[in-house]
């Protein structure tokens, strides 16, 4: 049974950083996707970035308005996943949730959907 377990949301000001946590535990990290997703009051769930776990290694993808902003890695010897979040803005205030074992929905320009979720960090941005 595979778990996600997100941590490091926060409140910072526009302009401010912060570096997401995802623990997994019972996952194998190979050709799977695990993705970071948020969800704002009002909005449908947006897929923010996605790592691939190839065969010949690790792709990711981003949605264009956190491109160069954010970066999503992955340190397998600690089973975590991060997003580290810099120059946020307030619209990137949400629900952060980390998810597993699905299409990369931000590759394929999809909705969102994998077997997996955690109960997601709160991120707040204030202007």
């Amino acid at each position: 049974q595979v778990q996600l377990v997100e941590s490091g949301g926060g409140s910072v000001q526009a302009g401010g950083s912060l570096r997401l946590s995802c623990t997994a535990s019972g996952y194998t990290y190979r050709r799977d996707c695990m993705a970071w997703i948020r969800q704002a009051p009002g909005k449908e769930r947006e897929g923010v970035a996605d790592i691939y776990f190839g065969v010949g290694g690790d792709s990711t993808y981003y949605v264009d308005s956190v491109k160069g902003r954010f970066t999503i890695t992955i340190d397998r010897a600690k089973n975590t996943l991060y997003l580290e979040m810099n120059s946020l803005k307030p619209e990137d205030t949400a629900m952060y949730y980390c998810a597993a074992q699905g299409r990369c929905s931000v590759r394929a320009g999809t909705t969102p959907t994998y077997n997996y979720w955690g109960r997601g960090t709160q991120v707040t941005v204030s202007s």
